[in-house]
């Protein structure tokens, strides 16, 4: 009967602590800003603010894809820290927006190199100079123009860059062993995308980027977006990569009717959806159509 009355008494108290470490767990993990996610092969993913990070770590070193704002990228570099003792290698950035390269910062002194395509950095040292932040950056050391690439340990990057959209200096980032591409800003999942024409962006050619980067990559490639709608969808695959050419070939094709039919960039901006495009939320709708516009507004005159 004692024994009885031990072995319920204690699987008791074993089940109250295992709810209580679940507990102290869920509550870890809300009380923690950011989001870790591993992919394939080392690789993983790091979400805050700002767009995607993806990151490698392995017994060769470590390698970081972009690097949102300085406060993040400090979490990022403190919990990768905490999971391994491997040396920053090299840190990239896909292009020159602060939440994707403000970060940098946080690698001074401690990552050997940053490589970036070479108009990326022009255009950070344009954006930083403008705004007086020139203290506040770490620019790449490493730049190139159509591709590059490094080899670490098992894993190889590969770079590509197929001309303007998003910008004028968006690169591709595909580790080539894990078969992960970094999209960057060139896919935003769902929601309406920033088109910077101060650093040279470009819808038309932006659909001809997806097609060459459809061209590619195979059918296991896993994508990683910049940004998404639904903050857990920051990875797709191809489909997601024609949706988005499908958002911005219907984009052109209604500003350009518009505009033929004799409505000024102030009528357009009122519009309030594309035709045959319904995935696409949030806010912004203008910004890409006011982009749309001045693009094809320039091509007429």
């Amino acid at each position: 009967m004692q024994r009885r009355t031990f072995l319920r008494n204690t699987s008791f108290t074993l089940g109250a602590l295992s709810l209580l470490n679940q507990k102290t767990f869920a509550s870890f993990m809300q009380d923690t800003p950011w989001k870790m996610k591993a992919l394939r092969n080392d690789i993983g993913v790091f979400t805050e603010k700002g767009g995607t990070i993806a990151y490698l770590l392995s017994k060769n070193g470590i390698i970081v894809v972009d690097a949102e704002f300085p406060e993040q990228s400090q979490h990022l570099i403190d919990a990768i820290k905490k999971q391994s003792n491997s040396s920053f290698d090299l840190l990239m950035n896909t292009h020159h927006h602060g939440d994707h390269s403000s970060g940098n910062i946080s690698f001074k002194g401690i990552v050997k190199d940053v490589a970036a395509h070479v108009n990326s950095l022009a255009n950070q040292k344009a954006v930083a100079e403008k705004q007086k932040t020139e203290d506040k950056q770490l620019y790449p050391n490493i730049t190139y123009n159509d591709t590059w690439e490094y080899k670490l340990g098992k894993e190889h990057i590969k770079t590509y860059y197929f001309g303007p959209a998003h910008t004028n200096g968006d690169s591709i980032i595909h580790f080539q062993h894990g078969n992960i591409a970094h999209m960057g800003d060139l896919v935003f999942n769902r929601r309406w995308a920033f088109i910077d024409r101060s650093a040279g962006a470009s819808v038309k050619n932006w659909v001809t980027v997806l097609d060459k980067t459809i061209s590619t990559f195979d059918n296991d490639t896993i994508f990683v977006f910049g940004h998404a709608f639904d903050p857990e969808k920051i990875t797709g695959n191809k489909d997601d990569l024609k949706a988005m050419q499908d958002y911005l070939s219907k984009m052109l094709v209604f500003v350009e009717k518009e505009i033929k039919s004799g409505k000024s960039k102030d009528e357009v901006l009122k519009e309030k959806a594309i035709p045959g495009v319904t995935e696409w939320q949030g806010d912004g709708i203008e910004r890409g159509l006011q982009a749309t516009y001045e693009e094809l507004a320039e091509k007429t005159i």
